[in-house]
């Protein structure tokens, strides 16, 4: 009993990247994967392709849902569409940090009780040289850490940042927010377009909650068997830290 309540706590921290451009590709994948994931990311491409019947798909097949639109507009835009994904009955949605305090105090008010709004700090493919050329200054990880700590202050349920700033971002915002991490490639995965990537293992160490995982899953010759590897990945980190 003890070994199955391990297991089913490291799937729950495992969300899928459902990066497809039709439905019904993404529900044919996670039909192969019931059982080995907790939570689906339905993101810009799927949802703009289908809009809202992408949520209600994943979640009639029992996935929680992690809906990564990355708003970022004027406050009052943000409150309204954080509304709207509630009523979606969405267990995660993203907002940009970059949006400012009003923007993020606004998005944070309309959250509820069943709707984790987690603040983006920079995305995970950018490095230093792209954030020059945007005109922030600040290393990623200082820029990611100032940010964690305004989305704390602003009332948000936690926040995206790479495997690179999870230490960093645990110690500013303390053990009650959320982390949430892509750019996890497994060992022998390739980076692809992720500039600040980490292994599984090296995320849940650092004090990730939650690893978001597409390529390495979906592109694999038997995506349940590198769900499951990713899975016993993150049950041994997590034994580990015990």
């Amino acid at each position: 009993m003890t070994d199955m309540k391990s297991r089913t706590d490291a799937s729950r921290r495992l969300i899928l990247a459902l990066d497809v451009p039709h439905l019904d590709i993404g529900l044919a994948l996670l039909d192969r994967l019931e059982g080995h994931i907790g939570l689906v990311k339905v993101g810009l491409e799927l949802f703009a392709a289908c809009g809202p019947r992408a949520v209600q798909e994943v979640k009639a097949r029992g996935f929680g849902v992690f809906l990564d639109l990355k708003l970022h507009d004027i406050p009052n835009t943000v409150a309204g569409a954080v509304r709207s994904a509630r009523g979606l009955g969405v267990d995660m949605l993203t907002i940009h940090t970059g949006g400012g305090r009003e923007m993020m105090q606004a998005a944070a008010s309309e959250a509820g009780a069943q709707t984790c709004v987690l603040g983006v700090t920079v995305l995970t493919s950018l490095g230093p040289q792209d954030l020059q050329d945007v005109c922030i200054t600040g290393t990623p990880a200082e820029v990611v850490e100032a940010r964690a700590r305004l989305a704390a202050a602003c009332g948000l349920g936690g926040v995206v940042c790479s495997p690179k700033e999870i230490g960093t971002v645990r110690a500013a915002i303390g053990g009650s927010m959320k982390i949430v991490t892509p750019g996890i490639r497994p060992a022998q995965a390739e980076m692809g377009d992720q500039k600040r990537a980490a292994t599984p293992k090296d995320a849940i160490l650092a004090g990730s909650d939650y690893l978001v995982v597409g390529r390495p899953i979906s592109s694999a010759q038997s995506p349940a068997e590198a769900a499951c590897a990713i899975v016993a990945e993150i049950e041994a980190a997590l034994a580990e830290k015990r």
